[in-house]
């Protein structure tokens, strides 16, 4: 994976520009640790940090191919899995290639089919090619989003970056934030509307979209989207085919010329990628695999079930680690180390974010790099399988909002009330809800409750689920680890969304359909066991760290988070008994001690980034 950035400008000539676009670049040198590259004409400039995986020697960015007397240029983070079949069809039809990479393929691809060529794509990408004949930018993303692409235009400029941090990196671009902005953070976030970028004139490119860039200005389209269709197959054949797709998506993402390992927690969906590796190495003589898990220090004294994470996962990675014989490695986190990093997972985010949640994964992933450079994760099986608690329990079902965001009331009493009448915070999220719900592709002749779970399966794909590749994304990239989600393979995901809901629970259990097609891949106990999420500390430690950082937050007359929020209000919260609640006010995992942590992260972000708010 890389890290990517461009600028095209109609009013000036760019080539005297190229510190600033160093700068930009530089941005992103924790993307792609191994090489950095820049490419400058008058009108379009170009960046990339490298991380080598494929073909190291070779595929240095921007890549520049001439066909005829016209030049086309690419700067480009990705990955595709079906580089080598795309590389056949084009030799055949008389391309030659000088490397191994698939940057190059994609390259050849655009030239020989245009925008057509992303049908043709398997993989995760977000890049842009100069078109230097026809004075023209082409940008994508893949289908579900799991590579960023941000771009802000105006007056004949138009900046793009892999991150944020490139484009507050130009001198034009300031760090301002409108009332949409601290919607977002305060009723939305961790989340994120798609295309919102929360700075003011900030858009990230929604997932499935391309963009063109000429001097006729920006146009966007939508290549890609969930459809509805009659699903005939039968339980069985179904099973058949969920499996048949996984398989095939997972052995095509071990392909690397670097080490790769998986992310190993003992439950249904990380312990079926682990199987499935280990299956394939096996069959290919590659030796044994490296996995990997995380958990903390006197978590085993702490933990406590609960409805959200009903067990731990420690047992259960030593269950898997003995079935597959994987050399494994546990990685342990103590609450120093969390709270410290909670500030260096904003600056990885360029936003809050998920709190510890945001902070352990970037430990985590710190630690792994040390071992590998690309990991196998189990993200999104949940949201396309139906996996979650609010999938199956009546409050969330009825509810008229994001069933993972239910306590939307709660958090607008903590804004401000001056800042509260500017956004209207819950106004704003029923308009968000609403929006969401008419994308729905609907389908004739579904009951109500057939009708209720497609628009559940849609809301989870398109608005949590992003939320959780934001954070894959953002924590790995942060520190050069490559993460593959072999359960966003969008052949995958789009066969699930049409798997009639009594299918998807087959056997009256949540990801049904996915414990009867792993039948014979995972052992029995592993096949039943109850999910339980990403884990987090448990430790009373953490809760009284988090809580006085934030005590401290309120205790500081010049911090800019106190504008912003009903201090009494935070301020009883934090010193009431209510702090230790295990009830999540976002998702499963964000609950008393994640509510103070990720106030001090909007603290953080406010005052690293200079944030005007007007």
């Amino acid at each position: 994976m890389c890290g990517i950035t461009g600028w095209i400008d109609w009013t000036q000539d760019l080539t005297k520009q190229s510190a600033v676009l160093e700068k930009m670049t530089e941005t992103l040198a924790p993307r792609g640790p191994d090489a950095s590259g820049t490419w400058i004409t008058a009108h379009c400039a170009l960046g990339h940090r490298r991380l080598s995986v494929i073909d190291p020697e070779n595929g240095a960015q921007p890549m520049i191919r001439s066909e005829g007397d016209n030049n086309y240029v690419v700067v480009y983070n990705g990955e595709l899995y079906n580089a080598l079949e795309l590389k056949r069809e084009l030799e055949s039809r008389g391309h030659r290639f000088a490397t191994t990479c698939d940057t190059e393929v994609l390259l050849v691809a655009y030239i020989e089919w245009g925008p057509a060529a992303l049908e043709r794509f398997n993989g995760i990408f977000a890049f842009a090619v100069w078109d230097a004949a026809r004075q023209r930018l082409f940008a994508a993303r893949d289908r579900l989003g799991v590579k960023p692409f941000f771009y802000t235009r105006s007056d004949g400029l138009f900046l793009f970056g892999s991150e944020p941090k490139a484009i507050l990196a130009h001198p034009s671009f300031k760090p301002e934030v409108g009332p949409e902005g601290l919607a977002e953070i305060f009723i939305i976030g961790p989340a994120r509307t798609p295309g919102q970028g929360v700075y003011r004139g900030l858009t990230e490119l929604r997932a499935g979209q391309c963009l063109t860039v000429d001097r006729s200005g920006v146009s966007v389209r939508t290549y890609w989207k969930l459809e509805s269709r009659p699903h005939e197959q039968s339980l069985e054949d179904t099973a058949a085919k969920v499996k048949e797709l996984l398989q095939d998506t997972v052995e095509r993402q071990l392909v690397s010329d670097v080490p790769v390992c998986t992310l190993l927690s003992g439950g249904l969906d990380s312990s079926a990628l682990t199987s499935l590796a280990v299956d394939y190495y096996n069959r290919n003589g590659q030796g044994r695999i490296d996995t990997y898990s995380v958990d903390y220090v006197d978590n085993d004294r702490h933990f406590q079930a609960h409805a959200f994470q009903p067990n731990a996962d420690a047992p259960w990675i030593k269950r898997m680690n003995g079935h597959l014989g994987t050399r494994h490695h546990n990685i342990e986190f103590d609450t120093p180390e969390l709270t410290a990093a909670l500030d260096e997972a904003v600056l990885a985010r360029d936003l809050p974010g998920m709190a510890d949640v945001d902070a352990s994964l970037y430990l985590f992933c710190r630690e792994i790099k040390k071992g590998a450079t690309v990991a196998i994760s189990g993200e999104a099986a949940d949201e396309i399988f139906g996996g979650y608690p609010w999938f199956h329990r009546e409050e969330s079902l009825q509810a008229s909002t994001f069933p993972w965001a239910l306590a939307s009331g709660m958090r607008a009493d903590l804004i401000s009330a001056d800042i509260a009448a500017w956004i209207k915070p819950l106004e704003y999220i029923e308009a968000r809800y609403a929006e969401a719900i008419a994308e729905v592709p609907r389908l004739p002749g579904e009951d109500e409750g057939q009708r209720r779970m497609r628009e559940m399966s849609y809301l989870n794909i398109t608005r949590f689920m992003p939320t959780l590749l934001d954070r894959k994304d953002r924590m790995s990239m942060a520190v050069g680890l490559e993460v593959r989600v072999p359960f966003c393979d969008h052949r995958l995901v789009d066969y699930v969304f049409n798997i009639p809901w009594e299918i998807k629970t087959a056997g009256d259990r949540e990801k049904g359909i996915l414990r009867r097609a792993l039948q014979g891949v995972l052992p029995d106990d592993v096949l039943t066991r109850k999910k339980s999420p990403y884990p987090k500390t448990h430790n009373p430690n953490y809760l009284e760290a988090v809580r006085r950082r934030l005590l401290h937050v309120l205790d500081d007359s010049s911090s800019p988070l106190l504008p912003l929020i009903n201090t009494k209000k935070v301020r009883e919260i934090a010193e009431s008994e209510s702090a230790k609640s295990n009830i999540p006010w976002f998702g499963q995992l964000m609950s008393g001690p994640q509510l103070f942590a990720y106030l001090t992260q909007v603290d953080t972000w406010l005052r690293r980034y200079n944030v005007s708010v007007r």
